[in-house]
């Protein structure tokens, strides 16, 4: 019996990219040149890095398919990532590509053969992973990045939607609840730009 497979790591990666859309659209495009301190990504490069890391899938596991990661050329896969991230897009563009480019990983999954994402692969250090779990690492990845621009969206003022979200039934009940979309930006926790 089978009870995490390709299936339900597809419509989990589907919930987890709405959600990341749902935050790059709460925050506002002239804040998406923010970053926390001078060397983190921008809230635009967050967004785009997030979007074109599963690219690195169809090269560790369509293409490339390499056996073993050990003396694999990491640099170039990231090059490439830093290289998007860098380039200007409007927010709509940086929405449209977190959507676009989760369809096709998503499709794309849900064409790999049982077999293939069974194969181990050799990690460095010795140990092995399937491919299966390798891909799964994709989606906690974007959880990792999600929770950082959640906490962005805090330092910005904004009420994070799965919180807003949690408190609608009670807002509901009570008066001076926060509602869908407001920013609290008191002037002494605005970040500096």
């Amino acid at each position: 019996m089978t009870l995490y497979g390709p299936r339900q790591l597809v419509d989990s990666v589907r919930t987890v990219r709405r959600n990341t859309i749902r935050i790059a659209e709460d925050i506002l495009e002239e804040d998406y040149g923010y970053r926390p301190t001078p060397e983190s990504r921008s809230v635009a490069e967050t967004l785009v890095h997030i979007a074109v890391l599963s690219r690195a899938d169809q090269v560790l596991h369509g293409s490339g398919r390499p056996s073993s990661l050990e003396g694999f050329n990491f640099g170039e896969l990231i090059s490439e990532s830093e290289s998007e991230e860098k380039r200007p897009r409007s927010k709509s563009e940086i929405v449209a590509l977190l959507s676009t480019e989760a369809d096709q990983w998503c499709q794309w999954v849900e064409g790999l053969p049982e077999a293939l994402l069974a194969e181990e692969v050799r990690q460095p250090g010795g140990t092995s992973k399937s491919r299966f779990e390798m891909l799964l690492g994709t989606k906690e990845h974007e959880m990792h990045h999600r929770a950082q621009l959640t906490v962005i969206e805090r330092l910005l003022g904004i009420v994070p939607h799965l919180t807003r979200n949690r408190r609608a039934p009670r807002a509901a009940t009570t008066s001076g609840g926060e509602t869908d979309g407001q920013r609290m930006r008191p002037e002494a926790t605005t970040p500096a730009k």
